[in-house]
C-alpha cells in the first residue's frame, strides 16, 4: 500500500489560513493526522488548530505584516459581515471550542456603538482533542496563571463552537446584551497582566565563567590568587621555585588601622563623586528605554586626591605605611568587598525586573551572586558600580604606585626613584589619568552596559585593581632593574604606540555607539543590522576586531619591561591580561553572533583578524 505523500513535516515554518478569512499568519507545524488528512498547527500566541492541505501554503513569497498590538492572529479586530447565528447553548461543549468575537443582527443604536462592537477582538483557545478537560471552564484553575490570563480574556469576549462534519465555525455571541466598553476595558487590563507577567521573569543569557560550578571556583580563587601573589613578591626570592610561600599567623591580616584607612579612603572618593562638579553624562538606553545619568567627574576627583595626598605628607603621615601594611590593607578591601557584594545581592530581590541584568538571573544563589543580579544599583542618584568601577580602586592604584616609590628610595638609600620606577608609576598614571578624563566613554562598555554588580566587579574594583595592577611598582622595591638610555627609549616608544592605538581606537567606537550619524565619521564604512545597530568595518575597527584590545596589549607590555627578566613574577600582568583578553573577545563574539546574526558573520569575513593584524 502506496502511503500518501506529507507536504509539512513537523517543525516547519509556514503560513496557514485563518478560518472563515482570506488571512494567513505564520504558524508551526506540529504534526498531520493520516486519517482525517488535516494537519495540526499553532499561532504564535499558542493557538492550536486543525487545518487542511489547502489553508496551508510556504512561507516564501509572504511579506510579514506590522499587526496592531499583537502578532497573532488572536488579538486582531473581527471585521467579518455575516452575522453570527443565534442559537442555545449547547450542553456537550467540546476540546474543539475555540473563542471567537460575534457580532449580533441587529442594528447598533449609533455609530459609536458599531464602532465599538466592530472592535472586539478575537481570541482562540488551544485545539487540543486530548486535554478536553484543560479546556472545558471547570477547569481553569488548574492552569498556569499566563493560560488563565488568556482563558478569562477569551470568556470575556465570546465562544464559538464549530459544527460537527464542517469546515468552517458557528460564531455566536456569548452575551447578548454584553456591555462593549466594561469588555474592553477587561481585556486591556489583561492584557497589562500579561504584559507584567512577561516582565516579572527577565530571560536570562547563558552562563558565564564556568557556569554555576565556576561560580564556586572564582569565588575560591580570586581571594586566594591575590593572596600568592602578594606573599610570594615579600619572599626574598621571589621566584616560583619556592612555591607555595610560608602563611603567616591570622593575626598578621588584620590591623584596624588599615580597615579604617581603607574606608576613610572609600568615604572620601564619595564624597568627591557627589559634589556638583563636572559634567552630568547621559548612559546608553537600557532595556526599559530610560536613559541613566552619571556625574563624570572623575579627573576632578584625582586632582583633588592628590592635593590632599601632599597635604596629609606635608602634615607628617608617613605614606610608605602603604608598603609596610600592604596585607592588611588588602584584607581590610576584601573584607569590605564581601559586605559589599551581600548588600547588593539582598537588594537586588527588591529590584524592579527591568532593573536586573540577564546575565545574572541564572536562578542560582552563588551565580547570581558572583556574577551581579542587579544592573545599576543606586542609592538615589548615587551609582554604586560607577563608583567603584572609576574612584576608589583606580584612583588608589596611583596612590600605591607613588608610595612604592618612595618605599624604594627608603628601602635602597636613593635620593629619587629609579628610572623603572618612574617609567611604571608615569605609565600607569597616565593610563588612569586618560580613563578619568575620558570618564564618559566607559558608560558604553560591557561592565557598565551589561554586567550586573556583584562580588566579581566589586571585589575587581576594590582589591584586584589596586593590589594587584601594582605589583611591578612593588616588585621594584625590593628589585630594582637598571635601564639603559637605549632599552629606555624602546620602551617608551612602545608605551607611546599602544597608547595611541588604544586612545583613537576608544574614542572612535564611543563616538559611533553615541551618535552613529556624526557628520565627523562619515568617512567610516559599517555593516547594518537588524537591531538597528552598525558594525563598523573600517578605521582602526577595519584593521582588527578589538584594537583596543591591541593598544591594551602594547601598554601591558611596556609596564612589565621595567621590571626585566630575573622572575617571571612582575609579568604577572602581562600573562594575566591575554588571558583575560582571549576571554573577553570570546565572550564577545558569542553575544554578538547571538545579537547580529548574518550581519556578524559579514563583519567577521570582512574583518579577519581578531586582535593581533597580521602584518605584511
Amino acid at each position: 500500500m502506496k502511503m500518501p505523500t506529507v507536504k509539512y513535516q513537523r517543525g516547519d515554518m509556514v503560513m496557514g489560513r485563518w478560518p472563515g478569512s482570506n488571512l494567513y499568519y505564520e504558524v508551526k507545524v506540529l504534526g498531520l493526522d493520516a486519517k482525517s488528512q488535516l494537519y495540526t498547527v499553532i499561532y504564535k500566541d499558542g493557538t492550536e488548530l486543525e487545518l487542511k492541505e489547502q489553508d496551508i501554503k510556504s512561507a516564501a513569497g509572504f511579506q510579514s505584516r506590522s499587526r496592531s498590538r499583537s502578532r497573532s492572529p488572536s488579538r486582531r479586530r473581527s471585521r467579518s459581515r455575516s452575522p453570527a447565528r443565534t442559537t442555545r447553548r449547547s450542553s456537550s461543549r467540546t476540546a474543539a471550542a475555540v473563542a471567537a468575537a460575534a457580532i449580533t443582527e441587529s442594528a447598533p443604536s449609533s455609530r459609536r456603538d458599531a464602532k465599538l462592537k466592530d472592535s472586539v477582538e478575537v481570541r482562540l483557545s488551544p485545539l487540543q482533542q486530548t486535554k478536553a478537560a484543560e479546556n472545558n471552564s471547570n477547569n481553569k484553575h488548574e492552569k498556569k496563571e499566563e493560560n488563565n490570563t488568556a482563558n478569562e480574556k477569551s470568556e470575556a469576549v465570546a465562544e464559538a463552537v464549530p459544527e460537527k462534519n464542517q469546515g468552517r465555525y458557528n460564531l455566536r455571541r456569548r452575551k447578548d446584551d454584553g456591555d462593549f466598553k466594561s469588555v474592553e476595558a477587561k481585556v486591556e487590563q489583561l492584557e497589562e497582566k500579561e504584559a507584567k507577567l512577561a516582565a516579572a521573569t527577565p530571560p536570562s543569557t547563558p552562563l558565564d565563567f564556568g557556569g554555576k560550578i565556576g561560580a564556586y571556583f572564582w569565588l575560591l580563587f580570586l581571594p586566594a590568587w591575590v593572596l600568592f601573589l602578594l606573599l610570594q613578591v615579600n619572599l626574598e626570592d621571589p621566584s616560583l621555585a619556592n612555591f607555595p610561600p610560608p602563611l603567616p599567623p591570622l593575626e598578621a591580616f588584620w590591623d584596624v588601622q588599615a580597615l579604617g584607612f581603607v574606608i576613610l579612603w572609600i568615604l572620601f572618593q564619595a564624597v568627591l563623586y557627589i559634589l556638583p562638579v563636572g559634567k552630568l553624562s547621559e548612559g546608553m538606553p537600557l532595556r526599559s528605554g530610560e536613559r541613566l545619568k552619571y556625574r563624570t567627574n572623575g579627573f576632578f576627583a584625582i586632582v583633588v586626591s592628590s592635593v590632599a595626598v601632599a597635604a596629609a605628607m606635608h602634615k607628617g603621615f608617613d605614606l610608605t605605611y602603604i608598603h609596610s601594611h600592604f596585607l592588611q590593607l588588602t584584607a581590610a578591601s576584601f573584607i569590605i568587598s564581601i559586605l559589599l557584594s551581600t548588600y547588593l545581592y539582598v537588594r537586588s530581590h527588591y529590584a524592579a525586573p527591568e532593573q536586573l541584568a540577564l546575565g545574572g538571573s541564572s536562578g542560582n544563589v552563588v551565580y547570581d551572586f558572583f556574577k551581579g543580579h542587579e544592573l545599576n544599583p543606586r542609592i538615589k542618584n548615587f551609582d554604586l558600580k560607577f563608583f567603584c568601577e572609576m574612584r576608589p580602586g583606580l584612583i588608589g592604584w596611583c596612590l600605591i604606585n607613588f608610595a612604592m616609590a618612595l618605599a624604594e628610595m627608603k628601602h635602597q638609600g636613593l635620593n629619587a626613584p629609579s628610572h623603572s620606577m618612574i617609567l611604571v608609576n608615569l605609565f600607569q598614571l597616565l593610563y588612569v589619568v586618560d580613563g578619568l578624563w575620558n570618564e564618559e566613554a566607559i558608560l558604553t562598555t560591557m561592565d557598565l552596559m551589561h554586567d550586573g554588580f556583584g562580588f566579581m566587579l566589586a571585589f575587581g574594583d576594590l582589591v584586584w585593581v589596586p593590589f594587584t595592577y601594582t605589583l611591578q611598582a612593588y616588585y621594584l622595591v625590593s628589585w630594582p632593574n637598571p635601564l639603559s638610555l637605549p632599552a629606555l627609549g624602546a620602551i617608551v616608544t612602545l608605551k607611546l604606540v599602544g597608547f595611541y592605538i588604544f586612545r583613537k581606537s576608544n574614542s572612535e567606537k564611543n563616538a559611533f555607539r553615541r551618535n552613529p550619524s556624526d557628520t565627523r565619521l562619515s568617512h567610516l564604512r559599517n555593516i547594518p543590522t537588524a537591531t538597528g545597530k552598525s558594525l563598523l568595518v573600517s578605521g582602526w575597527w577595519g584593521v582588527v576586531r578589538h584594537p583596543n584590545y591591541l593598544g591594551d596589549l602594547l601598554m601591558a607590555l611596556a609596564w612589565s619591561l621595567p621590571c626585566g627578566f630575573s622572575h617571571l613574577l612582575p609579568w604577572y600582568y602581562m600573562i594575566y591580561f591575554i588571558i583575560l583578553l582571549v576571554h573577553r573577545d570570546s565572550r564577545d563574539m558569542s553575544e554578538c553572533r547571538r545579537k547580529y546574526g548574518s550581519a556578524w558573520d559579514e563583519y567577521c569575513r570582512t574583518v579577519r583578524y581578531r586582535i593581533i593584524p597580521r602584518v605584511y
